[in-house]
């Protein structure tokens, strides 16, 4: 990992201070200057000077796979967020399905065609993306803000809470993704998109915990740490600061990667029957509708399968571009 983002200001010379006081502050303020020197803050000759995030930027927007993977990544959201935007159509309002038109092929004015039950598939694929965009979201940010909180104070302090969480951690581990979400939700009843998320982060903290506490261990008793806790920052001062930004680095990364892996979850137990439930939209659930009608009108299960797996591709894309931008080992 790098030299931290910020730093302590307070490194610079003493006015009044010289001989053996000046000495015996040297090597503390030397590393506090090198630590502000790597933060990406102008020096003292006006000039800005590189740090992880602002390499890291600047790599990203030369990237082919950050620049796809973020545009499908935006397009989805906005897609969840606004869907009138792409189509004229509510699934949820009466009249929307006419069973004439059942299984009917796509054509220039219904591009996607038909389900059994005579709906438009590309407007209800078009509103299919909020439940799953809800799901990704909500799920990662209980996973960062649970297992992201529990690791750095783990990492920190240390001693018998660290221990008795790294135990609690192990058990969950040995629990899959799915499996322990099938089973939860069989045992649930009616399921949304927001108990689906609170399963799923339930299930996935102990990952984030993990690489946070890792990552703190590896950075609390670096130079620029012991040099700002030498020159008397606190400790909120210290971890929000300096261990903070360092260790943040993996979980933006997994967290991303992560995102795509929980969307094709809620899409794996809505297929099954034990996620998100009818009338709700999901295209787990129309996956899981279409299977039965796939050789003879195979558009009802293409569309809304291969409008998922773009969207797990994108935010898998966009977490590895993401990676190689902050592993300085990639470089």
């Amino acid at each position: 990992m790098s030299e931290p983002t910020k730093s302590e200001n307070t490194g610079a010379a003493i006015p009044g201070q010289s001989g053996s006081g000046s000495a015996a502050g040297g090597p503390a303020a030397a590393a506090a200057s090198t630590t502000a020197k790597g933060s990406g803050a102008p020096d003292a000759g006006g000039e800005r000077v590189a740090s992880l995030w602002s390499d890291a930027w600047t790599d990203l927007r030369r990237s082919p796979l950050f620049l796809i993977g973020g545009f499908l990544v935006l397009f989805m959201v906005v897609l969840a967020v606004a869907p009138q935007l792409f189509t004229d159509g509510d699934p949820r309002a009466g009249g929307f399905c006419n069973l004439a038109d059942s299984l009917k092929r796509p054509s220039g004015s219904h591009w996607f065609g038909f389900d059994v039950q005579g709906c438009d598939i590309y407007t209800r694929t078009i509103w299919g993306a909020r439940n799953s965009i809800i799901v990704g979201m909500v799920t990662t940010t209980l996973v960062v803000l649970v297992g992201g909180s529990l690791g750095l104070w783990a990492g920190w302090i240390g001693g018998i809470g660290d221990s008795v969480l790294s135990r609690v951690t192990e058990i969950f581990f040995a629990i899959p993704l799915l499996l322990g979400g099938m089973l939860i939700m069989s045992t649930w009843g009616e399921g949304n998109a927001w108990t689906v998320s609170a399963v799923m982060a339930v299930l996935g903290w102990p990952q984030i915990y993990r690489l946070m506490r890792s990552a703190v261990l590896a950075n609390k008793h670096n130079d620029y740490v012991v040099a700002a806790r030498a020159l008397g920052a606190g400790t909120g001062r210290i971890v929000g600061r300096h261990i903070l930004p360092n260790a943040v680095a993996p979980v933006i990364v997994v967290s991303t990667i992560n995102l795509g892996v929980y969307i094709g979850a809620e899409a794996a137990l809505s297929y099954l029957g034990i996620g998100i439930q009818s009338p709700a939209i999901s295209w787990g659930l129309m996956i899981s509708d279409a299977q039965a009608r796939f050789l003879n009108a195979p558009h009802v299960l293409l569309f809304p399968a291969a409008v998922l797996s773009i969207t797990v591709l994108a935010f898998i894309m966009l977490g590895d571009a993401v990676r190689d931008a902050l592993d300085p080992k990639l470089r």
